[in-house]
C-alpha cells in the first residue's frame, strides 16, 4: 500500500474518511447491484487559485450509463498561488495519475470480472482520465491539450477534455471554491 492509500483521504456527502481500500469496495458493491452495466470509471482533477494556496479536487466517478453513479473526491492543497497555467495543469494531471495508478491490474481486473458474465447481454467497462482542458480556439489551455492527452494514453486510461471531461470541469470543480 503507498503513502497515499493509506491516509484517510477520499470523502463524499455520505462518508468523510475513506481509504481507497474503502473506496474501491465501494464501487465494486456498485457495480455488483447491476452487473449487466454499462460502467464507465472517470477520474479527473480540477484546481481553484485561492488568495493564499491552490485547491485541487481529484473527482472518481463509477457511472452505470443511464442509471446512476456513485463518486467520491480527494482534496490536495498547495500552499502557495500557482499563477503558472502549465504547472497547474500539469499538476492536474499528475493527481489524476496517481489515483489511476490505485486501480492494479488486480483491481482493474476484479472490476472486469463483475460485468465479464454479462457480455454478451452488453455489459461494458471502461475507464477514462477526464482533463480540465479544451481545444478550443479561445481556449487557453488548448496548447497543452496534446501533452496531457498522451500522458493518460501512456498509463492506459482514455483521455477525455473539454466539453467531455464533466468529472474534471464540472464535479471536481463544485469542491475547488
Amino acid at each position: 500500500m503507498g503513502p497515499l492509500e493509506q491516509k484517510h483521504v477520499f470523502q463524499n456527502l455520505q462518508e468523510r474518511y475513506m481509504t481507497f481500500e474503502v473506496v474501491f469496495e465501494r464501487i465494486l458493491k456498485f457495480m455488483k447491484r447491476k452487473p449487466n452495466g454499462n460502467y464507465r470509471l472517470m477520474v479527473g482533477t480540477d484546481s481553484q487559485v485561492h488568495v493564499d494556496r491552490t485547491v485541487f479536487i481529484t473527482g472518481i466517478v463509477i457511472q452505470n450509463e443511464g442509471k446512476g453513479a456513485w463518486a467520491c473526491i480527494k482534496k490536495t492543497i498547495i500552499p502557495r498561488k500557482m499563477l503558472q497555467l502549465h504547472e497547474r495543469i500539469s499538476y492536474e494531471t499528475s493527481l489524476t495519475e496517481e489515483v489511476v495508478y490505485m486501480f492494479t491490474e488486480e483491481r482493474k481486473n476484479k472490476m472486469i470480472d463483475v460485468v465479464l458474465p454479462f457480455i454478451y447481454k452488453g455489459a461494458t467497462f471502461t475507464m477514462e482520465g477526464h482533463l480540465d482542458i479544451g481545444a478550443g480556439q479561445r481556449n487557453k489551455t488548448r496548447i497543452f491539450v496534446q501533452e496531457m492527452v498522451s500522458r493518460l494514453e501512456s498509463i492506459g486510461v482514455e483521455p477525455k477534455i473539454k466539453p467531455e471531461a464533466f468529472v474534471a470541469s464540472s464535479y471536481a470543480n463544485k469542491f475547488t471554491k
